[in-house]
């Protein structure tokens, strides 16, 4: 199970965007869920994609958690 001592504060990450497994931290998914969303295209956020991985935008995942629409 994932810690939050393996990952920053989102609030002190200064990185544009953070893998799949950090982003589902801080989004209290599971890693897997994000993958989903970004297969079938149905989930809150887009993640970007650099050469064949998945990244996901902190100002989106921000942006998330200040809605509270992270439940779909």
């Amino acid at each position: 199970m994932l810690t939050a001592t393996q990952y920053p504060a989102l609030a002190a990450e200064t990185r544009t965007a953070i893998d799949t497994n950090a982003a589902a931290f801080h989004l209290g998914r599971k890693p897997q869920t994000l993958r989903k969303w970004a297969c079938h295209e149905d989930g809150p956020l887009r993640p970007i994609r650099i050469n064949a991985r998945l990244a996901w935008a902190v100002a989106d995942i921000k942006r998330i958690l200040s809605e509270g629409s992270a439940t779909k």
